[in-house]
């Protein structure tokens, strides 16, 4: 069981142990369940555990953030996230890349934990032709309330796949001949980097950038200039200047 972090408002919320459990046993998507600290008897307990049998995160909050986030409403302890959207597979965006006879262009989201700048990046990513954007399951956040919002409509129009593991679906996209760039430090300079081809981009969470292991398994780390005081781009931005530097080689 995890500890909260920030868990970000979502409009998708369901409340009460019986309507939780309900979800649960239909099969549907969750972000995640929300449990009191303290609530660990009883029902919550068999919710916890089909949690664990579907692979669902479980965190535990403080009872009054469930208050705030239920609106006053009862929820006995228990709450789960659900998506603002239904999720693609990694599959369904190399699918349509396929159909649209264009080399696929992929965007990596690796545990970016802030609402707007998720919403930001799938904005941008349809923005500029990118075919889908694959996000982590248990590090990072899912399709919310806020990420809709921010995505200003772009999330209806654009495949976001969920993923157990971005190490394993990194190998599989490089066995499909698609070239996976790392945008972080120490890398060679965006404006002389060919991005020609299959391309997936990597962009990494706001505080720790790219981890080390997805890092590792990345073909290319591309870098931008930083030449004020600051020694970082919020993540939104950096990955938005790096899509559309690989939208402008693809028409050329």
């Amino acid at each position: 069981m995890k500890n909260d972090r920030n868990e970000n408002l979502n409009d998708n919320l369901i409340i009460g142990r019986n309507a939780v459990m309900e979800l649960l046993k239909s099969g549907r998507e969750v972000e995640n369940v929300l449990v009191a600290k303290g609530e660990l008897e009883g029902s919550v307990k068999r919710i916890i555990a089909l949690c664990k049998e579907r692979g669902i995160v479980v965190k535990t909050v403080d009872r009054r953030k469930l208050d705030a986030l239920s609106a006053g409403a009862n929820h006995q302890g228990v709450a789960a996230n659900v998506p603002q959207h239904e999720y693609s597979s990694v599959e369904d965006i190399l699918k349509y890349a396929d159909e649209k006879g264009e080399a696929p262009f992929i965007i990596i989201c690796d545990e970016i934990e802030d609402s707007h700048n998720l919403g930001a990046i799938i904005r941008t990513a349809e923005a500029c032709g990118a075919h889908g954007v694959i996000i982590p399951k248990r590090r990072g956040v899912g399709l919310n309330f806020v990420v809709a919002k921010t995505s200003c409509g772009a999330l209806e129009y654009m495949r976001v796949a969920r993923v157990n593991n971005l190490a394993d679906t990194i190998e599989k996209l490089k066995k499909e001949n698609i070239w996976v760039y790392c945008a972080d430090m120490d890398g060679q300079r965006w404006d002389k980097t060919d991005f020609g081809g299959g391309a997936a981009l990597v962009v990494g969470s706001e505080g720790k950038g790219v981890g080390r292991l997805i890092k590792e398994k990345c073909d290319v780390t591309v870098s931008l200039p930083m030449l004020g005081k600051v020694n970082s781009l919020n993540a939104s931005v950096a990955a938005g200047i790096l899509m559309y530097e690989i939208a402008r080689q693809r028409l050329n």
